[in-house]
C-alpha cells in the first residue's frame, strides 16, 4: 500500500542521513528493508534515527519553545516588514487558531516519525544477535523516546491514535488509525517510561559521542513529570515525590550557576537529565528534516544588532514577564536582554533591537565565537529536563500532599541559586501559586510554561492567567489544539475534532 511504503521510505531516509554516530551522518547509501536490521551497527543506526525528530523545527528547534509565546511569556517579533512572518504563531498566541494553522500541523506531525522509528527498533532489534547490554540500552532508549513523543502529543491534542508497532504490509485500516482515549495513551506512556527505567543505564555509563543519550535519570524524571501532569490524587503526588527522590540519589544536582545550563561549554552537566543534542557548524537547510545544529540564536537573537551573526528577534519577552522577576533574581540577567543589562560578548544591548517589546531572549543566544559566519550553526543544546525542574516538581507534589513545610526545602534550593531569600510559612494555596511562579521564571522559554498553564485546575489556572494579561479570547477549547484539517481529510478516523474546532 502506498501509505505504508511511503512511511517506511521516510524512515529509511532518516536512517541513512542521520545515524552514524549520535549526531553525525552515515555514509551508507544502500540501506533497504532486506539488508538492514541485521547487525549491531544497524541497531545503533536505527536508534540514532529515533532521536532525530526531536531536533527538527516541528519540535524543539522551533515549535516547542514557541509555546511560551502562546503562554504569554513573549511575543512574536518576526520581521516588521513582512506581515506574514510568524502569522501561524501569532494566531496561536491570540487564540484565533483554526484547523489549517501551519504551526499546529508541525506540532501534530512532528512526533509521528519518531514514534515510527521507535516502533521499528522495538520490532527488529530484539532479533539481532548482538551485545546483550547494548541491546537492552537501545531498547530502553526506544521506549523512552516513544513515551516522550507521545507525551508531547497527548498534552497538546488530547485523544490521539496509539500505534505501538510498525506496519509492514498492506493493511488499509492500520494506515488510518482512530484516536483513542488519552487515558489509554497515558497508560502506554507510563508503561514505556517504566520499561525504559528498567533497561537504560545510568548517565555515568556514557562517554564520548554517546554522552546525552537517555539514561535511567531521564526516564525517572520524565515519569515524574507525567504524574505531575496527571496530578489530582495522593497516589500520583506520592509517585512524583518518590521519583524525584530517586533522581536525587543518582547524583544529579544544580549547577553552581544558572548560566551554566545554557552554555555550549557546560552542557550535559550535573543538572541535565535530558537535552536535545546539537552540533557546531552543521549548515543544513533549516527546513530539511536533519537539523544537527540549533537555530535558537538565529531566531531569538536581537534583530539588526552587532551582538550575533544573525538574529530574527523572533521571541520577545513581554513587559509583564520581565516585571515578574523578584528584585535581585540572578536569572533575569541570564534570561533577558534589556536596556542596561550586562554586556554580551563585550557589546551593549539596546531596546531598539526589539521593536515590539524592547526585550529579547538571552539564555539561548551564543556569541560569534560559536557562529562566526554562518546563520544556522549554533551548537547549543536545548534542555528538555533539568534537576531544577525535578526540585520544583517535588515541591509542588509535597505541597499538594499537605506537606508544605517539607516542600519549602526543594523550592528554596532553586531560589537560593537565583539569589533569592527562602520561602517560609506560606499556607498551601499561596505556596501553590509561589511554586508555579518559580517554575515560570526558572524554566522560562524552555517550553514548559504552556503545559503548566493547562494542567493546573484542569486549565482554569491558565485561563485565569491569560485573561489577566489581556488574552481574553482564550477559552476552554484552546486548552487543546485542533487536529489539522489536512490530516483529517486524509484520515476521517481522526474525527470528531477537539471540541470547538
Amino acid at each position: 500500500m502506498r501509505f505504508t511504503k511511503y512511511i517506511l521510505f521516510i524512515a529509511l531516509l532518516a536512517l541513512i542521513s542521520c545515524s552514524e554516530d549520535f549526531l553525525d551522518r552515515s555514509s551508507s547509501e544502500d540501506i533497504n528493508t532486506s539488508t538492514f536490521y541485521k547487525t549491531q551497527d544497524d541497531a545503533i543506526a536505527a536508534i540514532n534515527a529515533a532521536y532525530n525528530p526531536l531536533q527538527r523545527p516541528k519540535l524543539y528547534n522551533l515549535r516547542i519553545w514557541t509555546t511560551d509565546i502562546m503562554a504569554g511569556n513573549s511575543e512574536v517579533g518576526a520581521n516588521p516588514s513582512d506581515s506574514n512572518d510568524g502569522v501561524e504563531t501569532k494566531s496561536l498566541a491570540n487564540f484565533t487558531t483554526t484547523t489549517d494553522n501551519a504551526g499546529v500541523l508541525d506540532l501534530w506531525r512532528g512526533p509521528w516519525p519518531g514514534i515510527l522509528y521507535c516502533n521499528i527498533v522495538l520490532d527488529r532489534v530484539p532479533d539481532i544477535e548482538m551485545d546483550a547490554d547494548l541491546q537492552d540500552r537501545i531498547l530502553g532508549e526506544a521506549y523512552f523516546l516513544r513515551a516522550t513523543y507521545y507525551f508531547i502529543l497527548v498534552r497538546l491534542f488530547g485523544d490521539v491514535p496509539l500505534i505501538t508497532e510498525p506496519y509492514w504490509g498492506d493493511d488499509e485500516a492500520s494506515a488510518r488509525p482512530s484516536r483513542i482515549s488519552k487515558t489509554l495513551v497515558y497508560d502506554q506512556i507510563i508503561a514505556d517510561y517504566n520499561k525504559a527505567l528498567e533497561l537504560l543505564p545510568f548517565r555515568e555509563s556514557y562517554s564520548g559521542s554517546d554522552i546525552g543519550r537517555a539514561s535511567k535519570g531521564s526516564a525517572a524524571g520524565m515519569l515524574a513529570k507525567v504524574f505531575l501532569t496527571l496530578g489530582k490524587s495522593d497516589k500520583n503526588w506520592n509517585r512524583v515525590v518518590s521519583l524525584c527522590d530517586t533522581v536525587a540519589l543518582w547524583g544529579y544536582s544544580l549547577n553552581p550557576t544558572y548560566a551554566a545550563n545554557f552554555s555550549p561549554d557546560t552542557e550535559n552537566g550535573v543538572e541535565s537529565l535530558f537535552e536535545i543534542q546539537y552540533m557546531k557548524g552543521i549548515e543544513d537547510d533549516f527546513w530539511k528534516d536533519c537539523n544537527l545544529s540549533s537555530w535558537t540564536t538565529n531566531y531569538m537573537g536581537p534583530r539588526d544588532s552587532p551582538l550575533t551573526t544573525t538574529g530574527g528577534g523572533w521571541n520577545q519577552p513581554t513587559q509583564e514577564f520581565v516585571d515578574s522577576y523578584e528584585s535581585g533574581d540572578l536569572r533575569k540577567d541570564v534570561t533577558v536582554f534589556y536596556d542596561g543589562c550586562p554586556l554580551f560578548d563585550g557589546k551593549e544591548y539596546s531596546s531598539n533591537y526589539a521593536y515590539k517589546t524592547g526585550y529579547n531572549v538571552r539564555k539561548f543566544i551564543v556569541t560569534k565565537t560559536y557562529i562566526p559566519t554562518t546563520y544556522n550553526g549554533s551548537p547549543l543544546n536545548f534542555p528538555v529536563l533539568r534537576y531544577a525542574d525535578v526540585l520544583l516538581m517535588k515541591a509542588e507534589a509535597l505541597n499538594e500532599l499537605g506537606l508544605t513545610d517539607q516542600a519549602e526545602t526543594p523550592l528554596n534550593l532553586v531560589r537560593d541559586r537565583a539569589g533569592l531569600g527562602p520561602v517560609k510559612g506560606l499556607p498551601q494555596d499561596e505556596f501553590r501559586i509561589k511554586v508555579l511562579h518559580e517554575r515560570r521564571m526558572e524554566l522560562a522559554f524552555e517550553g514548559d510554561r504552556w503545559f503548566d498553564l493547562i494542567r493546573v485546575e484542569d486549565g482554569q489556572y491558565g485561563l485565569d492567567f491569560l485573561h489577566s494579561i489581556g488574552k481574553t479570547l482564550a477559552s476552554t477549547k484552546h486548552l487543546l489544539l485542533p487536529i489539522p484539517l489536512l490530516d483529517c481529510d486524509a484520515n476521517p478516523n481522526l474525527l470528531p475534532n477537539n471540541p470547538g474546532y
